[in-house]
């Protein structure tokens, strides 16, 4: 069995712990073997002999290693030492699935903002094209302010004037389409027409002028 990879999220001397553990498993360390704490461990993990001590501490307190008065420290059970070993791999599992858990959700975040975005921009752009597609039509309404009413198509010149090519008229509900040159406008009308971005402008200011 190989030596458990540490994690940099538990404490130093518990990594230390789990990698004796595991030496001891794939028996790198034999039953009976002395652990000298501060030498072959300290030096190996290049950490102070107060952490090496710790490390062997939870050793003891699992009755992995045996501590004799006077002598020191040594392999007591292979089985306690995997049982260990075993512990905490499942709680590795359970904190790499919740990491992957995180990350995903994470990840699916970012993806949902960009496509936010994307559709954001879509939109957007969509809208631009309505307003400035010459074949979009746009509608106008005439109020008593405006000039030229009752005035007959052909006399207007609104094509002439304005650029907007008028495709219908909408005189209370009836819907006048692709309308004669003898057709007149009066107060309430909406005017249907087709043309450039600055074309409405252009109607605006031919039936409007002083606003």
């Amino acid at each position: 069995m190989t030596s458990k990879r540490m994690n940099v999220t538990q404490p130093k001397y518990q990594q230390i712990a789990v990698d004796v553990a595991s030496k001891i498993v794939d028996q790198t360390f034999l039953v009976g073997d002395k652990i000298h704490a501060r030498s072959t461990l300290a030096n190996k993990y290049s950490v102070s002999p107060e952490t090496a001590r710790k490390a062997i501490s939870v050793l003891v307190d699992l009755e992995i290693v045996q501590a004799k008065h006077g002598s020191g420290f040594y392999v007591h059970s292979i089985e306690k030492a995997k049982l260990f070993v075993d512990q905490y791999q499942d709680v590795q599992s359970i904190h790499d699935l919740k990491e992957n858990l995180i990350s995903s959700v994470k990840k699916q975040k970012e993806e949902l903002s960009y496509f936010s975005e994307i559709l954001d921009k879509l939109v957007g752009q969509t809208k631009r094209f309505d307003s400035f597609n010459p074949l979009n039509p746009v509608t106008f309404t005439l109020t008593d302010d405006a000039v030229h009413l009752e005035m007959t198509i052909s006399e207007l010149n609104l094509w002439q004037s304005t650029s907007a090519t008028l495709i219908a008229i909408k005189h209370g509900d009836e819907l006048l389409v692709s309308p004669g040159p003898y057709a007149k406008l009066t107060s309430g009308d909406t005017i249907y027409f087709v043309g450039h971005e600055s074309t409405l402008q252009r109607v605006q200011n031919f039936f409007y002028p002083n606003s």
